[in-house]
């Protein structure tokens, strides 16, 4: 079979920005009590503001973040039950679980995100790694896979360690990572979540989450907050608003909920959420085996981006399928993808799928004489 990938360009205008780009001097516009912080649009991994990102810092509690991350993930294909053990209790904030309690591991992740439980994330620590040191070692192959690469995990709750740290540009890409969980994004967007122990069975509870932007700000849809006298207040936000997506996190920072307020308010006054692009884009393919010689195609849905409002850009169009196509074809069914850019970085690839079927030639054709007389056509 003659199998070619066809790769064809062409551009798309529209009168709108990326906001692919750093604004290195958006400080100037956003004043932040926080030692760092960033701003980052999820849609695209832009970032917006940005303030020391890159240093390293102490981040206090929203360590859990990822502990909860695995536990959740962890779960979902076995949410064991975990009986509470005296080397799970742990200094500091608490879920307030007591030796001998059963409960969910699914429930051990409420406990972090509503209540900051350090005995909690040690129970999640020790059940999944058997050790401390152990379940480090989880969280920092994680951390390599997300992309974390100038954070260090050592403890499960974010108590203070010297070899603990992480930065804000970090701590925004494993917020990134975990809102893309559906548990994980469901629990964080609650404002209390009531628990049913499995022992003692008649015990229920229900925990209210810290994290007062949720009240706050009315398009916040998740977060966790921490502190430590080192690490001072840290916040790691997400919110939505409009299909545009942002992650903000502070770091060291005495008015973090305002902090976030100034710097989503900055986010949502730049960029748009902009639909429909390319909906009207067909392209013929060669079909050989078929009662016809061709077959329309188009995108599966149309194309949408997050991008600054006001200015010009172009958005490439690469068409990736095989040189033939090979009869039959349904209506409906995948042959390619399109593949959307913006200079050198893919914003989106769809489907590309047929407008109508392609039956059988009653006589069958050799392959050669077809594509003969595709050339021919």
């Amino acid at each position: 079979m003659l199998k070619t990938v066809a790769v064809i360009f062409s551009a798309i205008f529209l009168t709108v920005m990326s906001c692919f780009l750093v604004n290195a001097d958006s400080e100037e516009y956003i004043d932040v009590s926080a030692k760092s912080a960033i701003l980052l649009c999820d849609n695209n991994d832009g970032v917006m503001f940005e303030k020391n990102s890159t240093e390293k810092l102490s981040m206090a509690s929203t360590t859990k973040i990822m502990t909860t991350l695995l536990a959740l993930e962890y779960a979902e294909k076995e949410d064991k039950t975990v009986t509470f053990t005296p080397d799970m209790i742990a200094e500091g904030s608490s879920m307030y679980l007591k030796v001998g309690d059963k409960l969910k591991l699914s429930d051990l992740a409420v406990g972090m995100m509503m209540v900051s439980g350090n005995d909690s994330a040690n129970a999640t620590a020790l059940t999944l790694g058997g050790t401390k040191e152990k379940f480090a070692d989880i969280m920092n192959a994680k951390a390599k896979v997300i992309g974390m690469n100038d954070t260090h995990f050592v403890t499960p709750s974010g108590l203070d360690d010297e070899k603990h740290y992480s930065t804000a540009r970090d701590m925004a890409k494993l917020m990134q990572y975990a809102m893309k969980n559906k548990d994980f994004a469901t629990l964080t967007a609650q404002k209390s979540v009531k628990v049913d122990f499995i022992s003692p069975s008649d015990t229920t509870n229900v925990y209210v989450n810290h994290n007062k932007l949720l009240s706050m700000y009315e398009y916040c849809n998740g977060g966790k907050t921490g502190f430590t006298k080192k690490s001072g207040r840290c916040l790691v936000s997400s919110a939505q608003k409009d299909g545009v997506k942002l992650v903000a996190v502070t770091l060291n920072a005495p008015d973090d909920w305002n902090d976030h307020i100034r710097m989503y308010n900055y986010g949502f006054s730049r960029l748009q959420r902009v639909s429909g692009i390319d909906e009207n884009f067909r392209f013929s393919a060669d079909v050989v085996g078929g009662v016809q010689n061709k077959v329309e195609l188009k995108p599966s849905e149309s194309m949408s981006c997050v991008t600054e409002i006001g200015r010009e850009l172009n958005i490439t169009r690469k068409l990736v399928l095989d040189r033939f196509l090979y009869a039959p074809l349904d209506k409906g069914e995948t042959v390619g993808s399109v593949q959307y850019y913006m200079g050198d970085k893919k914003i989106d690839e769809i489907p590309l799928i047929t407008t109508s079927a392609v039956r059988y030639q009653q006589v069958r054709k050799s392959l050669w004489e077809s594509i003969a007389e595709i050339f021919r056509h």
